[in-house]
């Protein structure tokens, strides 16, 4: 029998995230207030850790260079104020966690691009083709 939590944190889960891999590239809208006003801020930048699995307190670390300054945030995915999260690049990493790019410089902190292309569901090979 779930207790209370559970049943109110079934409740409050997302179901329209995209997946989230480390060594993505991601584009973060979060609710920000300010007084009376509220806006969307964009934080854009590379997903070095995924935490906590895929529960109401999972968890990514998003880093970013600014200025020659690393800026890291945490987001909890399942938030209110997380608008949406769009994945702009996927990186082919063979790590969980990618604390090694804290220290990396230059070319060193570059990952690798891996295409993933649209699946068109319903078309043969040769339609998608002619389409193109």
């Amino acid at each position: 029998m779930p207790n209370k939590f559970e049943t109110f944190a079934k409740t409050q889960l997302k179901t329209d995230l995209p997946e989230i891999r480390p060594g993505d590239t991601v584009r973060v809208y979060q609710k920000i207030k300010e007084g009376d006003k509220e806006r969307i801020q964009v934080f854009e930048g590379l997903v070095i850790a995924r935490k906590h699995g895929k529960g109401i307190t999972s968890t990514i670390t998003v880093r970013k260079v600014i200025s020659e300054i690393g800026v890291e945030r945490i987001f909890p995915l399942h938030s209110p104020t997380i608008e949406k999260i769009e994945t702009l690049r996927r990186g082919r990493v063979r790590r969980a966690k990618l604390y090694y790019l804290r220290k990396a410089k230059g070319k060193r902190a570059r990952l690798k691009r891996k295409e993933f292309g649209e699946a068109i569901v319903g078309k043969k090979p040769e339609e998608v083709e002619e389409a193109k």
